[in-house]
C-alpha cells in the first residue's frame, strides 16, 4: 500500500474511490442501463480489444451516460473482433463486428444516443431463456 505524502496523493485516492463506488452502484441493478460488454478472450485483444474498451469507457465518462461496460470471454465470433455487446434496456442484444475507436464512438453516439443501426451487426448465435 502507498502512503499519502500531500494532499494531491489524498485527492487522487479519493477519486479512485468514489469511480470504484460508482461501479458498485451501478452493478447493483444493470437492467437499468446500458450494458455494454467487449470480448476480452485472446483472439479480442490480439485485435485491439483493449484499446476499444479503453476508449468506451471514456466516452461514456465524457458523455456522462447511464452505462456498464464490462469485458467478456469468447463470443463465439473469433473473425470478427474485436466485438462489442451492447443491450440496452428493454431491447435485445445487439454485437457489433470489426469494433475499433471509431466505432466505438460512433455506438454510442448513434446507436445508444439516438437508436440508429450500423453496419457490422453479426446475427445472433444463441436465445435469451
Amino acid at each position: 500500500m502507498t502512503k499519502i505524502k500531500s494532499l494531491d496523493d489524498l485527492r487522487q485516492k479519493k477519486q479512485q474511490l468514489e469511480q470504484s463506488m460508482d461501479i458498485r452502484e451501478k452493478s447493483d441493478h444493470p437492467e437499468n442501463l446500458v450494458q455494454i460488454k467487449v470480448a476480452m478472450a485472446t483472439c479480442g485483444i490480439a485485435s485491439g480489444a483493449r484499446t476499444v474498451m479503453n476508449a468506451l469507457v471514456e466516452k461514456i465518462k465524457k458523455e456522462n451516460i447511464p452505462a456498464v461496460v464490462t469485458q467478456t470471454g469468447c463470443m463465439g465470433y473469433c473473425y470478427a473482433e474485436p466485438t462489442v455487446e451492447v443491450t440496452k434496456p428493454g431491447f435485445d442484444p445487439v454485437v457489433f463486428s470489426y469494433v475499433d475507436v471509431k466505432k466505438a464512438e460512433e455506438i454510442i453516439d448513434k446507436y445508444i444516443l439516438n437508436n440508429e443501426l450500423l453496419d457490422g451487426i453479426l446475427p445472433p448465435n444463441y436465445q435469451t431463456i
